[in-house]
């Protein structure tokens, strides 16, 4: 077997989303994930992780997928805490990412994985929703200042997608179906496919790309007509 041509790092990656990334990505791919013992925040475990894959290959893309799931009321939590532990996930990553390939004098492509929430917040899960505004903000800042040295940034705004957590809680399959105009959440491989094409070379940099199903563009109405 052939050595691969390039590697990739994704945070996250041991299931749902980030595992199908890590599958889909054509090339060796070194897996950050709390459930192997690595906290993707730790610029030391990043970097790591950074200097394992350029040992099998020339680091080409970095994908910042881990996330932290925890609801709270501002009033009654102190959620910066909250907050930050969302956002410094990506922005190691990105930091982490960027200083490898300024030192390796080489070009790379970050995507960051977003949430309609960055937009659109859910009641009661505000430290998400801020973080991923932040981590959209992250991403065109990142794109505007490194772009010179040919390094691109991108994040996916994700709807609702098909995983074990969501697949737990059948009872919102039908309300999450009338949220999307396709009438359906999304597949882990859907994501994997639209995040493989922004890591490969081209002119894309400082977009926020929603996989959401037309999610974002949906209006609701209680006049709304639908087709017959």
């Amino acid at each position: 077997m052939a050595a691969p041509e390039r590697s990739f790092v994704v945070t996250g990656g041991a299931g749902g989303i980030g595992r199908a990334i890590a599958a889909r990505l054509d090339g060796h791919v070194e897996v950050l994930d709390l459930a192997h013992g690595h906290d993707a925040a730790d610029e030391a475990v990043a970097t790591a992780a950074a200097t394992r894959a350029e040992a099998v290959a020339p680091l080409a893309g970095w994908v910042n997928n881990a996330a932290v799931f925890r609801d709270a009321w501002l009033h009654e939590e102190p959620v910066l805490d909250l907050i930050t532990a969302n956002l410094a996930l990506a922005v190691t990553g990105c930091r982490v990412a960027v200083r490898h390939w300024l030192e390796h004098g080489r070009a790379g492509a970050i995507v960051n994985v977003s949430s309609h929430q960055a937009a659109r917040p859910v009641p009661g899960a505000l430290p998400y929703a801020v973080a991923k505004a932040a981590v959209e903000g992250l991403t065109r800042a990142v794109a505007v200042d490194y772009g010179p040295r040919g390094i691109r940034c991108n994040a996916v705004a994700l709807g609702s997608i098909a995983t074990a957590r969501s697949d737990a809680r059948p009872e919102l399959a039908e309300e999450l179906e009338r949220l999307h105009p396709l009438g359906r959440v999304g597949t882990a491989e859907e994501v994997a496919d639209v995040v493989a094409a922004l890591l490969a070379p081209g002119f894309v940099s400082g977009a926020v790309l929603p996989v959401d199903g037309g999610r974002s563009a949906l209006g609701h109405d209680p006049e709304a007509r639908r087709l017959p």
